[in-house]
């Protein structure tokens, strides 16, 4: 009878995640198709939002979140690899990166904000900008992404590594080939928990890749993000309730074809890795 109630606890528990997730859902979707349409994709936003699309502040999003991935992926994975291949269990400096990678994970989203806009935006000189609010995504997503993936490393059974080496293969090869591969679940995790994190981003963004609704020109040039036209049609644009259940359908639906793409593109790429080894 304990472990009837107990599984049918767990179960209970799934139900009401899995309902909160499809109300919210529902009711994007509902609002939003009311408001949708393809040339909503296309054209520039006119009257504060109210009417006209979000082509220019699509094509921002874009840039802001392949400047942060291009940026945090290869350092993620390389300290994740460091930490969990090459450096001392027990070592001072590795113990103290760890803790500081905790720690980044958990600073509010307004205080990378505040760092990129000092750093990014005003010491580097980059100013209000598409590449300064990437850089600063870039910052948040990776101590997440690290730590995911030295979680998955470690995770590996080491016999895989001693099997490795008794074949002849050099370090680098049985990481590159062996320990990637068999720790994949973990790097997509870390992904998939990286884009959704930058690609819902309002509060960092604000003080970094700035508020303008305009067709960006280059990297350079200030950038309205789907997050922050979304905030903004809901909290300061009277009417705009509609045009923001549009942007927020957009945006579930980038980030479900971002998350897709990514982890097709990460099973390609370790089933290549495999063929050649």
């Amino acid at each position: 009878m304990a472990d009837r109630l107990f599984a049918w606890l767990m179960l209970g528990c799934a139900v009401l995640v899995v309902a909160s997730l499809l109300w919210v859902l529902s009711d994007v979707l509902i609002e939003g198709f009311a408001h949708f349409s393809w040339s909503f994709l296309i054209t520039e936003p006119v009257d504060a939002g109210r009417s006209g699309g979000i082509g220019p502040i699509l094509i921002s999003t874009l840039w802001i979140l392949l400047i942060a991935l291009a940026a945090a992926l290869p350092l993620g994975l390389g300290v994740a690899i460091w930490l969990s291949e090459f450096a001392p269990r027990n070592s001072r400096f590795a113990v103290h990166t760890g803790i500081t990678l905790d720690i980044l994970a958990g600073v509010p989203s307004i205080v990378y904000g505040l760092f990129g806009n000092a750093f990014f935006s005003i010491y580097l000189g980059m100013g209000f900008s598409l590449l300064s609010g990437g850089l600063t995504l870039a910052c948040m997503i990776l101590p997440i992404f690290v730590r995911t993936c030295e979680s998955g490393l470690r995770a590996v059974s080491d016999d895989w590594r001693k099997g490795a080496l008794a074949l002849g293969m050099t370090r680098s090869s049985a990481i590159w080939h062996i320990l990637l591969p068999a720790a994949r679940p973990a790097i997509v995790a870390g992904m998939v928990l990286g884009i959704g994190r930058a690609t819902a981003e309002t509060a960092a963004l604000l003080f970094t890749s700035g508020y303008v609704d305009r067709m960006p020109e280059s990297l350079l040039d200030s950038g309205r993000a789907l997050a922050v036209h979304i905030y903004d049609l809901s909290m300061n644009v009277t009417g705009g309730d509609g045009a923001a259940y549009a942007s927020a359908l957009v945006l579930v639906v980038l980030i479900i074809s971002l998350n897709t793409l990514a982890q097709s593109l990460v099973d390609n790429w370790f089933k290549r890795r495999l063929v050649v080894s």
